[in-house]
């Protein structure tokens, strides 16, 4: 049957569905998506991908320092934590130790400017190495294990130094400059032990200088004459008695420092070592467990034996004997009685009748 109005019904529907479709697309074509998860680095940054484990403490601190950390400067405390990448300055008012995980250890004195640009140490490796920058002022360092195992360098404006266990102090111009007129003086004194140790001196463009393994002696290392064969050069410095006995005094302060650092450190690694066994998903101590893993012990008691609450005796029915419907179970009956429901009902007084007998 083809009447209009057959076909007006059979067309409208189809229209509408049609209207609803369209509209739908285009609410669909306009609803913003979420981009896609990114697949690059949080950070580019080389210093913010630095190990994240400390290489060394503030073993001791007068007057006031500071740390640059991932580009971020703030005063630094003592028993503070050192990060490989870190840059450490001294305020004109402020003297620093700092100590290493191997023991090596830096003080530093007023106005003074070190960078921590590589360290890499595990007890008994072979691979121990550690790099050093002084930037500005006065420092005197301990050299120990990754001296004596690996290859540990100081660098300065002018010069680079190879360390070979031992005891020295650096001297930078507050400049920093290589053209300072004076130079870098590096100078070599006795360990603790007064054993006298080995410091390799090379010019910043890798030109060999000299090498140091006398005590109290030293070289102050400049940028050379225009025209000289080398860029730099290394003069021998002259130390007076007075001058070592304030450079002795100056190491003997780095000496201190290493005793109280080490032990900074012992108890950093400890505690670091603690923290990861209390990890997340892992036992917690004395063989606890999570909560909802909870055995019941032996002194938890069912809901009927709660503390507080009276326990009724249990009494226990001969042997055969089963107690009335309703009766309580923990109840008995002397031998020979019946329940009071069917007891003979009790006899009249003699000589009177009963039921107006």
């Amino acid at each position: 049957m083809s009447s209009p109005a057959l076909r007006f019904k059979l067309a409208f529907p189809l229209l509408v569905l049609g209207s609803v479709t369209v509209w739908n697309a285009q609410v669909f074509a306009q609803t913003p998506t979420a981009p896609p998860p990114s697949t690059q680095p949080a950070s580019s940054n080389p210093a913010q991908q630095q190990n994240a484990d400390p290489v060394g403490s503030v073993a001791t601190l007068q007057g006031s320092a500071f740390v640059t950390h991932n580009n971020a400067a703030t005063a630094i405390h003592l028993s503070d934590s050192i990060y490989k990448g870190d840059v450490l300055r001294t305020g004109p008012n402020g003297t620093i130790g700092i100590t290493f995980d191997d023991d090596t250890t830096f003080t530093l004195k007023p106005n003074s400017q070190i960078a921590v640009d590589d360290f890499v140490y595990q007890q008994g490796g072979s691979n121990n190495a550690a790099t050093f920058n002084i930037l500005q002022g006065t420092a005197a360092f301990v050299a120990e294990e990754v001296a004596h195992t690996g290859n540990m360098k100081i660098d300065t404006p002018t010069s680079t130094l190879g360390i070979r266990g031992t005891t020295g102090l650096v001297e930078v111009p507050e400049n920093g400059s290589a053209n300072a007129a004076n130079g870098v003086s590096i100078k070599l004194y006795p360990d603790a032990d007064g054993r006298v140790g080995r410091i390799e001196v090379f010019g910043r463009d890798g030109g060999r200088l000299g090498v140091l393994n006398r005590a109290a002696s030293g070289f102050a290392v400049r940028a050379g004459a225009p025209g000289a064969p080398q860029r730099f050069a290394a003069v021998p410095l002259q130390i007076s008695p007075q001058e070592a006995d304030r450079d002795r005094a100056f190491t003997r302060q780095a000496f201190s420092s290493q005793l109280v650092g080490r032990q900074i450190n012992i108890q950093r690694r400890t505690l670091q070592q603690q923290r990861n066994q209390l990890r997340p998903n892992q036992q917690r101590p004395n063989n606890l467990q999570r909560p909802n893993n909870l055995e019941r012990q032996n002194n938890l008691q069912r809901p009927n034996q709660l503390p507080g609450r009276e326990q009724r005796p249990q009494l226990q029915r001969p042997p055969g004997q089963q107690g009335a419907p309703g009766a309580h179970p923990g109840l008995q009956r002397a031998p020979g009685t019946l329940p009071k429901a069917q007891r003979a009902p009790p006899r009249a007084p003699s000589g009177k009748k009963q039921n107006g007998r």
